[in-house]
């Protein structure tokens, strides 16, 4: 019998942590509270390849047959969630940590994957009124030109949105405009769809309004508002409100995946993706996902078959771009997915501020969790600092230095909070915080005591002009709730809170990118009818609705080569940190640039691969080929050329950027491609040499074509410095992990000395570790103490994700058995053991002893009663 392959054990979870002494004592203890999986809820895979590998439905169902009559000779006991056999050969189940483990050394079993807590998507949502403008995001892409002079809308395209649903009785989807007044059946615009969870359904065990009992029905009304939104962005298109998205007469399919409010789980997203192939989807829309993901994961992996399958599959790389590097989310990460960056939107409807006698007007964004703004008053203006101050408001102001006066304070350093409460106590009657980089801030003052006084955020060069007029003499601000459209100086630029990549393997995501800050599009009537949102949630869909363009003006393109012409014709922008220093963006942070929809549909060239995946660098130089097409009637000469990015050093957690561009060489500079031929040119990619050890750098191939007017194609491409396998995924940290734990309450104690377990209930070893970076697979063996006897293998687990903080950890639970190579399953008997644990590294050659870590634990002794015969 084949050796069991499992995929993360019973009782997994992450948790955040409070930071202890680096020493680890008898009573170190950190909470148990999960952070990210659902508890006791699994996919199961079975050996065989799903329907859409070709395989034939009646040999899949098969499989499924055979797992469940082994689990009942074996009196196995679980709950089946789901089954799939389309996009997936397996089902979800619920399991509690003993069953599980049982059913992981099943026969039939190949392996398991975590069913991952999926939290609605969180978005920055800003007062930008009522009255929807598109216009400036749909120009950064060039939407309004493909509508306007190509005459393109996305008519007889059938775009899925697997998302909170869609508001059926919006004008913008043709809906009646009045709440309740729209039903599914016959909708005009939203001809497919379907609610898998209910209003009321919530995964999230950490939630007070947990209820993980879906109650699907017909109607995938929005009640959320993300989902709603991101349609708008897509396809929608009201006369009455003058408001149209990229597509404005798509198709619509509304795959309700989440209730009002809360999280839904990755097994009813996989759910969502196989009815949306069967209802004849062509480009789906997923604006959520897993951070820290593998490709491999069940989801990435139906989102790849998706696409080899004819559907065209986008998704956000996720908004995690405060937690360092190789952070991109599943399905995003799918070797075949186009995984979507977000940048800034040039504009912003806001709030209007007046200065000064002549009345000027400045943008603001409300700040959450302040008193409410003010319509109306004018009021002294003051500073408490300059636009060169590090850590402005973040010591206590001199009492009554405020009176009477609206506060305008810089970013940096301390809370927005604490600034503001500062302000505040020195008799602010309002704050004014201003970004300390490109853009606007929108900032949340949360906190005990409550603040009584209205709070704003606004943009760095508004803030430096507020500052001007304050030092160039007596200033005053009135306050107003007109609305106006302001530009935006971030605009253009990556957003702050898209995720960075690379993927795990080392492949270059993201793939492109597009407006996702500070987008006005349509939100439920209920909640206001338009709202202004932030997220890669946005980009994915303008990029859905761009690929949706692309197909009506390109019929004959097939779904595996649309990302290949978005990214040719993407382009790149300025490194958000400093744009006027000139230097692009990393590649695995915008990966080819901002989509250009009118190229795309336009160009008469293409250059395949789209990217490069260069992997790492330490075998020396990275050589490539690349073929470059010509779709026209003449013969074409291109000229080949390099543009460097930004790069990034060896810390994932705390990204330094490196202006250290690789060394390019190409086989010919220049060659002339034939009227419809194709000439291959090989590339030699040589990593910086001024870039330390586990750096990630990046830049692009250009192909320009000579004559007037000749167009530029770009292939991004990425790569590691160094060796791959010399990140150490067991990094300790301040807790001194790993741990041997025993869970006491809510809480894991430490024992380092060793400890003593029942096997009963949560009784049991749980060994807590770190992950400073994704895992290719997790062994854990069992020793006994006194003889040395090998009790064979307790965790066999693979593609395991980094720990989403530096202080995060993953808790493995062993129930007491084991299982051999050849499938028997063993209980281990009462006495004293060491669970010696293996990791092997990202991309690790399993038979070198050099990408393996390795950790004894301290003595695990067992005490059943009645002892185990």
């Amino acid at each position: 019998m084949k050796q069991v392959r499992l995929t993360l054990v019973a009782s997994a979870v992450s948790a955040a942590l409070s930071l202890f002494a680096a020493s680890a004592h008898a009573n170190q203890a950190v909470a148990a509270k999960s952070a990210e999986a659902a508890p006791n809820l699994w996919f199961v895979e079975f050996a065989g390849a799903p329907v859409a590998d070709g395989r034939m439905a009646s040999a899949v169902k098969a499989d499924e047959a055979e797992f469940l009559r082994e689990a009942s000779s074996k009196n196995i006991k679980f709950k089946k969630r789901n089954t799939f056999s389309n996009l997936f050969n397996g089902v979800s189940i619920e399991a509690t940590p003993a069953e599980r483990a049982k059913i992981a050394k099943m026969a039939s079993v190949k392996a398991m994957y975590p069913v991952m807590v999926i939290n609605a998507p969180k978005v920055e949502k800003v007062d930008g009124g009522t009255v929807p403008d598109m216009g400036s995001a749909l120009g950064m892409t060039g939407a309004d030109i493909a509508q306007n002079s190509l005459g393109l809308s996305g008519a007889g395209i059938k775009v899925g949105v697997i998302d909170t649903g869609i508001d059926l009785d919006h004008p913008a989807f043709g809906g009646g405009g009045v709440s309740g007044g729209t039903s599914f059946a016959g909708h005009p615009r939203i001809k497919f769809g379907y609610d898998f969870v209910g209003d009321a359904f919530n995964a999230d065990p950490t939630s007070p309004a947990y209820n993980p009992v879906a109650t699907p029905d017909a109607n995938p009304d929005d009640c959320g508002g993300h989902g709603t939104h991101v349609a708008g962005i897509i396809g929608g298109n009201s006369a009455t409100d003058n408001f149209k998205g990229v597509a404005p007469n798509v198709t619509l399919g509304a795959y309700r995946v989440f209730g009002c409010a809360g999280s839904t789980t990755s097994d009813i997203i996989l759910a969502a993706m196989e009815r949306a192939k069967a209802d004849g989807m062509q480009v789906i829309n997923q604006s959520l996902g897993a951070s820290f993901q593998w490709p491999q994961y069940p989801t990435a992996q139906a989102a790849d078959r998706l696409v080899r399958d004819g559907i065209v599959m986008v998704a956000s790389i996720g908004n995690s771009g405060t937690s360092g590097l190789y952070a991109a989310g599943a399905p995003g990460v799918g070797k075949d997915v186009i995984g979507v960056a977000s940048y800034d939107n040039v504009a912003i409807k806001a709030k209007s501020m007046y200065a000064g006698s002549d009345n000027k007007a400045y943008g603001f964004l409300d700040a959450t969790g302040a008193a409410a703004t003010p319509a109306t008053g004018t009021f002294p203006l003051a500073r408490t600092g300059t636009t060169a101050s590090l850590a402005d408001g973040c010591s206590a102001l001199a009492p009554g230095s405020l009176t009477g006066k609206v506060a305008l304070i810089r970013r940096g350093t301390c809370a927005f909070y604490t600034k503001a409460a500062n302000a505040q106590a020195a008799g602010a009657v309002g704050v004014i915080l201003y970004n300390n980089a490109p853009g606007f801030v929108g900032a949340s003052v949360v906190g005990t005591p409550a603040l009584t006084i209205p709070v704003v955020g606004t943009s760095d060069q508004f803030g430096a002009e507020l500052d001007a007029r304050i030092a160039a003499g007596s200033e005053t601000i009135t306050w107003s709730d007109t609305v106006a459209s302001f530009s935006n100086s971030s605009g253009n630029l990556i957003s702050s809170f898209s995720s960075w990549g690379l993927a795990a393997d080392l492949s270059l995501k993201p793939d492109l990118g597009a407006p996702g800050g500070l987008i006005n599009s349509s939100y439920p009537l209920e909640l206001g009818g338009f709202a202004t949102l932030s997220g890669t949630s946005m980009s994915s869909p303008h990029t859905a609705g761009a690929v949706a363009l692309l197909l009506e003006a390109k019929p004959t393109l097939k779904s595996t080569q649309v990302r290949d012409r978005l990214q040719n014709t993407a382009e790149p922008k300025a490194w958000s940190g400093n744009p006027s220093l000139g230097f692009l963006d990393a590649t695995h942070r915008q990966g080819a640039g901002m989509v250009d929809i009118v190229q795309a549909i336009q160009t008469k060239a293409q250059v395949l691969p789209g990217k490069l995946s260069l992997g790492e660098s330490q075998a020396g130089p990275q050589v490539r080929t690349l073929t470059v097409k010509n779709f026209s009637k003449t013969a074409v000469t291109y000229d080949l050329t390099h543009e460097g990015a930004v790069a990034t050093g060896s810390n994932t957690f705390a990204v330094s950027i490196f202006n250290t561009p690789a060394s390019v060489a190409f086989s010919a500079s220049t060659i002339t491609v034939p009227a419809g031929g194709s000439v291959p040119v090989t590339v030699t990619v040589t990593a910086p040499t001024d870039l330390a050890d586990k750096g990630v750098y990046g830049g692009y191939v250009v192909v320009k074509a000579r004559g007037e007017g000749g167009e530029t194609l770009r292939v991004p491409y990425s790569g590691f410095k160094g060796d791959y396998q010399s990140i150490q995924v067991l990094t300790p940290t301040a807790n001194g992990f790993p741990w041997l734990a025993q869970l006491v309450g809510t809480s894991y104690q430490n024992r380092p000395s060793g400890g003593t377990y029942t096997m009963v209930g949560s009784d049991v070893p749980y060994m807590l570790m770190h992950f400073d970076h994704h895992a290719r697979a997790l062994r854990v063996t069992v020793k006994e103490t006194a003889t040395g006897k090998n009790w064979f293998t307790a965790i066999s687990d693979d593609y395991l994700p980094r720990n989403s903080t530096s202080t995060g950890f993953y808790a493995f639970a062993w129930d007491g058995t084991t299982s051999k190579k050849n499938g028997t399953v063993l209980t281990v008997p009462n006495g004293t053991y060491t669970l010696d644990v293996s990791v092997l590294k990202a991309l690790g050659d399993s038979t070198n002893e050099a990408h393996w870590e390795k950790w004894a634990s301290p003595t695990v002794t067992i005490q059943r009663t009645p002892p185990t015969k």
